[in-house]
C-alpha cells in the first residue's frame, strides 16, 4: 500500500504542494501500522497455516519460528516504506543510500553475532532483520527531523493526516493488490514446490531462486520510473513524463541484459553461496538460465509498472497482474510441473509465461496512453 505514495507524494511535489508530501506520508504511516497488526497475527500462526495446507511439517515449523521472530520488523518495514518514498519523491536519494549502506554493514555484524556466536540460529537471523529495519527507520527519521532539506515537506505531525484516509485507501488498496498479485504468484511457486516429490530439495532450490530474483529486482526498483513520472505529471508536463519513461526503459534493457549474462556466467557457483549439498548446487545451476530470462523480463516490467504507478493507473495494473499471473502464470506452472513433470523448473517456466503476458500488456498500456 505504501507504493501509493509514489503517485500521491510524487505528484504533490511536482505540483509544488510541498506540505501535502508530509501529510500523505503521515497518513500512509498510520494506515500501514494499523494494517501490520492483523498481519502480525497471521505471521504468529504461520506454522499452523502451512501445516493445514499440507506442507512439510519440518519446513512449516521452521517458517513459523522465523515469522514469529520477525514480527517486530513488520512494523518497522511499514514505516520504512513510507520514509523511503517520502525522500524518493523529492529526489533525495543520498541520505537513503548512506542509511541503507550503514544498515547493511551493521546487519552483517549483527547477524553473525546472533547466528554464529550466540547460536540463536534461525531466530537470530530473524532478530537481526528486525534490528536492521528499526535502525534504518531511526536513521531516516533523524534525517527527516533535523535536515533543512525536508523543511518544506515535513513540518511536523499534522492532524490533517487523520482526515481523508479514505482517499489514501482508494489508491493504496489498488496499489497493494497490484503488487501483491505479482509477489504472491512468486511465493506461490515456492508453496507449490512443497507439494512436489522430494519437497525439501524443490523448496530449497525454489527459495534460492526467489531470493536471487528479489535481489536482482531491487536494482530494477531503483531504476523504476514511478517517481520521475509522477513528478512530471504533477507539474503538468506529460511530455517530460514520457521522456523519463523512455530513458528508464533504455537503462532497464541494458541492465537486464547485463544481469542475464552475469547470471549465466555464475550458474555453476551460485548455489554454493546457499548450500553445501551437491544435489542442490547442481539443481540451482540448471535453474539459472530460466532465472536469467525471468530477471530480464522482470526488470523491464518493473520500469513499466513504475510509470503506471506514477500516473495513478493502479486499478488497471491490478487487473493486468491478475490475468497475467493467475490466469496464465500459475496454471502454466502447474501444467509444466505436474503434467509434463518438469518439477521446480516447470514452476518457474510458468512464472516466465506470466511475466511475458504482463510485459506485453504494460507495453501496450504505456504505448497507447495519451
Amino acid at each position: 500500500m505504501g507504493s501509493a505514495l509514489e503517485t500521491l507524494c510524487g505528484q504533490a511535489y511536482g505540483a509544488k504542494q510541498y506540505h501535502m508530501v508530509g501529510v500523505h506520508t503521515q497518513r500512509a504511516m498510520l494506515t500501514l501500522l494499523s494494517l501490520s497488526i492483523p498481519l502480525a497475527i497471521i505471521w504468529y500462526y504461520t506454522s499452523n497455516i502451512l501445516i493445514a495446507l499440507h506442507q512439510d511439517n519440518e519446513i512449516s515449523n521452521e517458517a513459523g519460528v522465523l515469522n514469529r521472530w520477525m514480527i517486530p520488523s513488520l512494523f518497522a518495514y511499514g514505516i520504512l516504506q513510507c520514509l523511503n518514498r517520502f525522500l524518493q519523491t523529492q529526489n533525495k536519494v543520498i541520505p537513503m543510500l548512506i542509511s541503507s549502506g550503514f544498515t547493511a554493514l551493521l546487519h552483517v555484524l549483527v547477524c553473525w553475532v546472533l547466528v554464529s556466536k550466540i547460536k540463536l540460529g534461525i531466530k537470530g537471523a530473524a532478530l537481526a532483520i528486525s534490528i536492521s529495519n528499526w535502525v534504518n527507520v531511526i536513521l531516516l527519521a533523524i534525517y527527516l527531523r533535523f535536515s533543512p532539506a525536508c523543511k518544506k515537506t515535513w513540518t511536523g505531525f499534522s492532524k490533517e493526516a487523520l482526515h481523508d484516509i479514505l482517499s489514501f485507501l482508494k489508491l493504496g488498496v489498488p496499489s497493494a493488490i497490484m503488487i501483491c498479485f505479482e509477489y504472491w504468484s512468486f511465493e506461490m511457486i515456492v508453496f507449490l514446490s512443497g507439494l512436489l516429490p522430494n519437497p525439501k530439495l524443490e523448496t530449497s532450490v525454489l527459495s534460492i531462486s526467489l531470493n536471487t530474483c528479489w535481489m536482482v529486482y531491487m536494482i530494477s526498483v531503483g531504476l523504476g520510473a514511478a517517481i520521475r513520472v509522477s513528478n512530471e505529471m504533477g507539474a503538468g508536463c506529460p511530455h517530460g513524463a514520457r521522456l523519463a519513461l523512455r530513458v528508464m526503459i533504455t537503462f532497464a534493457l541494458s541492465e537486464g541484459a547485463t544481469i542475464a549474462v552475469t547470471t549465466l556466467l555464475v550458474r555453476n557457483v551460485w548455489g554454493k553461496l546457499y548450500s553445501r549439498e551437491e544435489e542442490v548446487i547442481r539443481y540451482v545451476a540448471r535453474m539459472m538460465p530460466l532465472l536469467a530470462l525471468s530477471d530480464f523480463l522482470d526488470g523491464f516490467q518493473c520500469v513499466l509498472s513504475g510509470a503506471a504507478r506514477g500516473c495513478g493507473w493502479q486499478n488497471l495494473c491490478a487487473f493486468i497482474n491478475l490475468g497475467a499471473y493467475y490466469f496464465v502464470g500459475i496454471p502454466s506452472a502447474v501444467i509444466f510441473a505436474c503434467v509434463f513433470h518438469f518439477g521446480g523448473k516447470g514452476l518457474w517456466m510458468g512464472i516466465i509465461c506470466g511475466l511475458s503476458v504482463q510485459v506485453v500488456a504494460l507495453v501496450a498500456v504505456n504505448l497507447f496512453a495519451d
